[in-house]
């Protein structure tokens, strides 16, 4: 969960779908990767305590955690299903909690692990999705509830936004495969029509008074675009960049092409900050802790980080997906300047 996330997705010519996020937030989240196995049996949280949802995961799933947990903010299974989880500051609003529906109840940081551990496909999320109760769990490490909504891919292309609010479940179909932060989904949906007179190609000269008009350079059908870091605005440039890029041929080609379009996004320490931004005299200032991309055809999971923006990768399906315990794998680690001096 981050507080400034951007999600896009890009489909190759050779039908690979690639999902692929940023994750901010204003303190190292001690991410690593891990790989949960088939067979891994979990027990979900209430407000009570670990007394939720029993299940067994389905499907081996690999991808990102965050402060030691063992379940994924963001990741992809064997399937070829991904899922990530989004801070939804503001808007978030989970289901009442009974104590009678404790054994259907899980917390919102589970959500992303039940999905990929159970499931195989979109569709399949959506017609089980209404049988669990997500409930107002405190996150004993920030002594909080974390708000979050849901992004949801699948191989075939189709994906799904989840989202909490006045304590009823929605499912969006998301036919653009971009989430960022607050508002609601449908909202962002209708701001896009805030900005029709987008374009892609450079806009035409205008007379006006007499006087020809040109642009200054390339760029000008792109004029009012915002370019501040806010969930709108960042939502609308994801649009505008994953729905204008020409199309990759492979599914390597379109994960490196995600990660172009989300160099964009990339907020470096000390430019976004709350209010106040200060703590026992540190700076609290969001930033791009890591960015991973999932070809959801090859089952690879791929990311770089604040510290390293060298792509690394794991394929799921060279791992043990049959471990009796989960595969932890570092992301730490320096950035590597390559000299080109004999």
């Amino acid at each position: 969960m981050a507080q400034a996330c951007t999600g896009i997705r890009l489909t190759a010519e050779d039908g690979t779908v690639v999902y692929a996020r940023t994750l901010e937030f204003n303190i190292d989240l001690d991410s690593n990767v891990i790989m949960v196995p088939r067979g891994y049996a979990r027990r979900a949280s209430t407000p009570e305590g670990q007394n939720g949802l029993k299940w067994s995961s389905r499907y081996a799933s690999i991808g990102a955690n965050g402060m030691g947990l063992p379940f994924l903010f963001d990741g992809v299974n064997e399937k070829g299903l991904a899922a990530g989880t989004f801070y939804f500051p503001t808007t978030a609003g989970y289901m009442s909690y009974k104590a009678g529906d404790a054994s259907r109840t899980i917390a919102p940081w589970e959500v992303g692990s039940w999905i990929l551990e159970n499931f195989a496909t979109v569709e399949e999320v959506k017609q089980n999705i209404g049988n669990v109760e997500v409930a107002a769990v405190v996150f004993k490490q920030w002594g909080f509830v974390p708000p979050a909504h849901y992004v949801v891919h699948d191989a075939s292309g189709k994906s799904i936004v989840i989202e909490y609010v006045d304590g009823n479940l929605h499912v969006y179909d998301n036919v653009i495969g971009v989430l960022t932060n607050s508002p609601a989904f449908d909202w962002h949906m209708s701001n896009l029509r805030n900005y029709v007179n987008f374009s892609l190609s450079n806009a035409p000269p205008v007379e006006v008074g007499g006087i020809r008009l040109t642009g200054f350079g390339q760029g000008t059908g792109m004029l009012g675009m915002p370019g501040d870091f806010t969930p709108p605005s960042r939502f609308v440039r994801a649009v505008a960049y994953s729905a204008g890029v020409l199309p990759s041929k492979t599914g390597e080609e379109a994960v490196l092409q995600a990660f172009h379009i989300l160099n964009n996004f990339d907020i470096p320490k000390g430019s976004s900050r709350g209010e106040p931004d200060t703590v026992h005299g540190n700076i609290m200032a969001d930033h791009t802790i890591w960015t991973s991309a999932s070809d959801l055809k090859a089952r690879r999971f791929y990311f770089r980080t604040y510290e390293n923006s060298q792509i690394r990768s794991l394929d799921l399906m060279k791992m043990p997906l049959d471990a009796k315990t989960l595969t932890s794998i570092s992301m730490k680690g320096p950035e590597v300047i390559k000299s080109l001096n004999p």
